[in-house]
């Protein structure tokens, strides 16, 4: 089978934002796709974290992707700190790669303005590190919304520089587009965020869920119940394509253009398609938190299983460099 890489960080609670653009989308991919994923906690130290809660939020987030259906019998799931070659081949790709490459990131320069005074080497590494956490399984294609297409590219780069002067040893990965709809957080305006409090996490109780979406933001310019709307305006809109059907999302769309649906009615219809979709997740994440013990056992067999791949390519990457190994 082919093999898919991707990575996701241990910064917060898991959000409908992560779940639609990324998990559930990986799910789908392990029933085509020799599938590794990993909790990248080493991307998650760039920029300043609390680090009496990284151990909490790694474990709550591999416990996620279980509950969401990333189970040992459908793929790998493990933390990258636990596969040390990651780090290893990103030096090795650091001695190839030209630093105008990196200042050329778009994510490099938003993040720069995010954290001004703290504008770190790993801050312009990332990308290197991230290349490295996809080669080194050979992988050949990367699940990734628009906003990641750009590292993806330069992943496929520094294959190629280091190729061209080493030997053929990596493939080139290819990214696979999320085709799930964006979805911004409830006001509407900024991508869903938990450091703008802007979000409904996929744990959240029914009771919190439906007071955040209550609230939330929609057609600004349908101030009263009587006026029509515009669906493709509105981010509940974008949400119900998520998670209503084909029906629902028709209904939806023609009452809002002639007001026959006001906009808490509109939300009351997501509601229970959220619910009816994450309270099984939500569920077993519970289960899981009563037993913690095997989700580090399953990130422990999965990087395990990791330190096998990644050994036989690391091996093949000192004989191409010339090291005595």
């Amino acid at each position: 089978m082919k093999r898919i890489f991707s990575g996701i960080q241990p910064t917060g609670e898991i959000h409908l934002g992560n779940y639609v653009g990324a998990i559930r989308n990986w799910v789908e991919l392990t029933k085509e796709y020799d599938c590794i994923f990993c909790v990248v906690d080493y991307h998650a130290i760039t920029v300043e974290y609390p680090i009496e809660e990284l151990k909490k939020r790694t474990i709550e987030t591999a416990l996620i992707l279980i509950a969401s259906g990333l189970t040992p019998d459908t793929c790998k799931v493990f933390v990258q700190s636990h596969v040390p070659e990651h780090t290893e081949l990103a030096w090795i790709f650091n001695c190839v790669t030209p630093i105008g490459e990196l200042e050329r990131m778009t994510q490099f320069k938003d993040k720069s303005r995010q954290h001004r005074t703290n504008i770190n080497m790993g801050l312009m590494d990332y990308p290197i590190l991230q290349a490295a956490d996809i080669l080194i399984y050979k992988a050949g294609f990367v699940p990734v919304g628009e906003d990641q297409v750009q590292h993806v590219e330069l992943s496929r780069e520094v294959a190629r520089k280091f190729n061209a002067r080493f030997g053929e040893i990596f493939p080139e990965p290819k990214a696979i587009l999320s085709i799930a709809p964006k979805i911004l957080g409830v006001d509407g305006a900024a991508k869903m965020s938990k450091t703008l409090n802007n979000y409904i996490g996929i744990l959240e109780d029914e009771t919190s869920m439906w007071e955040k979406l209550r609230t939330a933001v929609t057609d600004v310019n349908r101030v009263r119940r009587t006026d029509p709307g515009n669906p493709e305006v509105c981010n509940i809109y974008s949400i119900h394509k998520a998670f209503s059907d084909s029906q629902v999302l028709f209904d939806v769309d023609k009452g809002c253009r002639t007001a026959g649906i006001g906009c808490i009615d509109c939300k009351k219809l997501l509601f229970k398609n959220l619910v009816e979709e994450l309270s099984p997740i939500r569920d077993r994440a519970f289960s899981l938190m009563k037993n913690t013990d095997y989700v580090l056992d399953v990130i422990h067999n999965g990087a395990h299983d990791c330190s096998a791949i990644v050994k036989e390519t690391m091996k093949d990457v000192r004989n191409a460099l010339g090291l005595l190994t």
